[in-house]
């Protein structure tokens, strides 16, 4: 009688592994139909789209047959610039003149976008102006602020408390 069960319980096991194996091989083999469709469709999408958008290099640039314009900027605006430009949608290249001593960098763009490039190019003036404006202001650094504050504190007179200490019955 338990010898019986034993065989059972064993062909039971056997026959639910087999299940199971054959699962796992239906299961993997739609997993690498789907990789393989989803790498046909990213192929599809890259042909369809072959052009690069916002920052590319030069090469891409002039290769997409459109007119290149070309403006000089310094070291510092370099990130208003990069973000300007990808907020309104403007192809760019940023190249880097390592000939003089403080870098300067020139950026070509498309001639076809005149008017997101002036759009971009009045937004860049104006935070270039207001970053020389705020740099001409000699602020306080917030240290020096903070020890004045300090030794404002430390002259006023304090109120001194009186510590009583009484014994209740």
């Amino acid at each position: 009688m338990q010898e019986e069960v034993e065989n059972k319980s064993v062909q039971l096991a056997v026959r639910s592994s087999k299940v199971t194996l054959k699962l796992l091989l239906r299961a993997l083999r739609a997993y690498i139909r789907h990789h393989q469709n989803k790498k046909r469709l990213k192929q599809y999408a890259k042909s369809k789209d072959a052009t690069v958008k916002g920052k590319q290099s030069v090469k891409e640039l002039v290769g997409q047959g459109q007119g290149v314009s070309s403006m000089e900027i310094g070291d510092s605006g370099i990130k208003d610039f990069k973000k300007l430009a990808n907020k309104y949608g403007v192809d760019f290249a940023i190249v880097k003149d390592k000939s003089e001593s403080p870098a300067k960098y020139t950026v070509f763009f498309k001639a076809r976008d005149a008017d997101a490039i002036t759009q971009v190019l009045k937004e860049y003036a104006a935070r270039q102006t207001k970053r020389k404006k705020s740099a001409e202001k000699e602020r306080p650094s917030i240290l020096q602020k903070l020890k004045k504050f300090k030794e404002k504190v430390a002259s006023m007179p304090r109120k001194d408390k009186e510590k009583r200490k009484e014994m209740e019955r």
